[in-house]
Parts: structure tokens; sequence; C-alpha cells
């Protein structure tokens, strides 16, 4: 599934910055990237292989994503999909996001303003903070209590 919203703003940005490496995973979206490389899907295995190689990924806040990321203890900047601009069915990645922002190594952008922040300071300086997710299972339970609300 695409996310034009997200693809356009982290295009934008690189075009300000091309001195800095990406790669963008943009899925069916409408958009296509000016100022990085991209691929519409990457298999299992491709897609692992990048986040072991990067230094932080940024991505909506979609389970999967967000427990590679811990799995590998990269950084992470979550820019959630919105139900209000049918990006998704329903606000379920808002749920995601909220409980996100207060997880060390792990950076929550609501707005594309924010998101050029959270890469600059991405840019400009390593945290050495890493996203470690606690028991899966509580990850995992937790979700699905926002689904049933």
């Amino acid at each position: 599934m695409g996310f034009d919203r997200l693809i356009q703003a982290v295009d934008a940005w690189a075009g300000l910055h091309p001195e800095v490496e990406l790669y963008c995973q943009i899925g069916d979206g409408q958009y296509t990237p000016q100022a990085m490389p991209f691929v519409r899907a990457l298999t299992p295995d491709a897609f692992n292989a990048m986040v072991a190689e990067c230094c932080f990924i940024v991505a909506h806040a979609g389970t999967g994503t967000i427990l590679a990321a811990a799995d590998a203890g990269k950084p992470l900047i979550v820019f959630p999909r919105r139900g209000d601009l049918r990006e998704t069915r329903n606000d379920h990645q808002l749920a995601t996001a909220k409980w996100m922002e207060d997880k060390q190594g792990v950076q929550v952008a609501w707005t594309v303003d924010e998101l050029a922040n959270s890469l600059d300071a991405h840019l400009h300086q390593d945290s050495g903070q890493t996203y470690v997710a606690g028991s899966p299972d509580r990850l995992i339970e937790t979700i699905s209590g926002f689904i049933a609300q």
C-alpha cells in the first residue's frame, strides 16, 4: 500500500540533502520520488538486509516495520497514516504512534515539518539510542487492545 504523503516528504528532504544516502520502499502509491532511489516492494530477505545496513528507519506506524526496527536495534522515525486523509481505513496507526511516543530510540512525527526536523536531527547527531521493544507479546497485546477499542 502506498503512502504518498510520507514518500513526498522524505523525497523533498532528500532533494535538500543530496549527500545523504537514502533508499525507499514506496509501495503502490501514485507519487514517484525524484531525489532518492526507490523500489515498489522488497522481498522479505531484501528488506531485512536493508534494515541491517541502515543507520535508522523512517516508516509508517505499521507493526511489521516497528518490530523489524526493534529486532535490528535501529532508531526509528514513525510517521503514521491518517484515516481522515484516506491513507488507511481508520486511525489505528495514530494509536500505535501515540503508544510509541515515549519509547527510547523512537521519534514520532505528526506533521511533515516534524518529519523534516526528525530527519535533520538524525543527520546532525548520533543519539546512540535505538528502539528495542519489550516483550513482543506485550506489543501484540497492546495493539490488539487499541484495535478492540
